[in-house]
């Protein structure tokens, strides 16, 4: 009997030191590990980072947890984040499919898709939503984000945006066509879409996007990985509550994992899908180092690289992606640190010199 739980135990003890091996990131270098394990050793307990490395089109995952004092590798690039503004992104792209599809133009002046009248009849185009030129502020004016700050979008629903658009929206021309950053925007223009549509925002996503590349984990919909998802911490490291964006869900409402969006990144390298190439082009300058396509900001490195990045940032994520298409690589970061700790800069470090470290390998 005594052999038989020695064996067993034996048995436990290589499988447990099989898993813990499997979660070491044994396919990055030293710096890339000394690179996140610096970073995440000062974040609060139970933080979570979740990292898809992409080095001349192929995936290495690693994740990272701490816990009081002591960090540990583990695999959650199967877990699922809020990954923010990186919504834009795919709203843009939903864009990009029904243009393709001549479904609409990007030109095209929003009021032909919507039948809520337009205070003062302002002509914006949906490509001056998805680029940030339309001259629309950051935010609606009937919005106040501090009634409810553990979940500021929840009570904006179509009724709200629908009276802001007959009642309230102004235009500066002295702000329309330069760069003005709006989640506005881009959440009207996925409010657009479903009109265009007849459909919801997740059923456009499933059908164009999260099917299609086999992105199973990633919805709108928190009731679909419920098991899969990493609780958000606010500032403090308190576990917060999630975020529902309601009208304004093409801003910032999916959720994702590393591995979802690793293969939306390898999408980017085949250049048969043409609405992710579409998504890319440049469509407006900002300065002299970035463009803006189609939500993309678009970075032109001294070394003559093209990075193409976007953030994102809720009550209880931090979230980053940048993708170099002409070499094929790419970072994915997700993490359940707030968006407005004070940590976000450094994760925003992390992010840049991770993917200066996969250039230069």
């Amino acid at each position: 009997m005594r052999k038989y739980q020695y064996l067993l135990i034996l048995f436990l003890a290589s499988a447990c030191g099989k898993s813990q091996e499997s979660a070491l990131p044994n396919s990055l270098t030293q710096v890339q590990r000394d690179l996140i394990q610096q970073k995440v050793k000062d974040y609060p307990s139970n933080t979570q980072v979740s990292i898809a490395v992409i080095k001349n089109g192929e995936v290495s995952f690693v994740g990272l947890k701490k816990k009081d004092a002591e960090t540990s590798w583990v695999r959650n690039h199967e877990n699922v984040f809020e990954i923010g503004s990186i919504s834009k992104v795919f709203t843009s792209t939903l864009l990009a499919k029904l243009s393709i599809d001549k479904k609409l133009q990007l030109n095209d002046n929003i009021d032909q898709y919507i039948e809520t009248p337009l205070k003062g009849n302002p002509q914006i185009s949906l490509l001056q939503l998805a680029n940030h030129t339309s001259g629309l502020p950051r935010l609606p004016t009937n919005m106040d984000p501090n009634s409810n700050p553990s979940n500021p979008y929840k009570d904006y629903g179509e009724a709200q945006l629908e009276f802001y658009l007959s009642n309230e929206i102004e235009i500066s021309e002295t702000q329309k066509g330069t760069y003005l950053y709006s989640n506005l925007g881009l959440g009207l223009l996925g409010y657009i879409l479903c009109k265009i549509e007849a459909q919801s925002y997740e059923s456009l996503l499933q059908r164009d996007i999260f099917s299609h590349y086999a992105m199973n984990h990633s919805t709108t919909d928190r009731a679909k990985i419920k098991n899969l998802l990493i609780s958000g911490l606010d500032q403090a490291g308190r576990e917060i509550p999630n975020w529902d964006l309601a009208a304004m869900v093409g801003a910032g409402g999916i959720l994702s994992s590393t591995e979802d969006l690793s293969k939306f990144a390898l999408a980017h390298f085949d250049p048969s899908n043409q609405d992710l190439s579409l998504t890319r082009l440049s469509t407006h300058t900002v300065d002299h180092i970035s463009d803006i396509g189609l939500s993309w900001e678009i970075i032109k490195r001294r070394s003559g690289d093209i990075w193409y990045k976007h953030n994102g940032r809720t009550g209880g994520y931090y979230a980053a992606m940048i993708i170099d298409v002409n070499n094929k690589n790419g970072l994915v970061l997700l993490s359940n640190i707030s968006g407005y700790s004070n940590h976000t800069a450094s994760l925003d470090d992390l992010s840049f010199d991770l993917m200066k470290s996969i250039q230069n390998q």
